[in-house]
């Protein structure tokens, strides 16, 4: 896997990808069409930033490439890859328990508070994809 050197794209299985962390100086996409809503990403080495239809989708501190994100009504999953280890904030349903598995470990249940997000943190070991996918439980 790789940075995503057009900063958003949408792949064959409807999934997106989206994200560099390589870049020393913010970027951005915005009003890229996806499904039906519009996409915004920022991204660079410190931060990355994903919003659908004005809303909160993800962010990671530091930046990150994220592969394969795909939303259900049942949570999300994704692989990513950085730099160095990434705190992941997903914006989910509000006051609602999912289970997180990172690296297809479970992580533990985590309730969403009224604002609907939800913390994690991944070890991504200089740069090898770690997959993450949240569930409700």
């Amino acid at each position: 896997m790789a940075v995503v050197s057009e900063l958003i794209r949408k792949e064959a299985d409807g999934s997106i990808s989206f994200g560099n962390y390589e870049l020393a100086k913010k970027s951005k996409v915005e009003d890229f069409p996806f499904e039906g809503d519009l996409l915004k990403v920022k991204t660079f080495a410190e931060i990355t930033k994903l919003e659908k239809n004005g809303l909160f989708l993800y962010e990671s501190v530091p930046g990150t490439a994220v592969n394969g994100f795909k939303e259900t009504e049942n949570g999300v999953e994704f692989t990513v890859e950085a730099s160095k280890d990434a705190q992941i904030t997903l914006g989910l349903e509000e006051d609602t328990v999912y289970e997180v598995f990172v690296g297809g470990v479970s992580t533990g249940a985590v309730q969403t508070g009224l604002g609907g997000k939800l913390s994690i943190s991944v070890e991504t070991q200089n740069a090898d994809a770690v997959a993450v996918k949240v569930v409700k439980a």
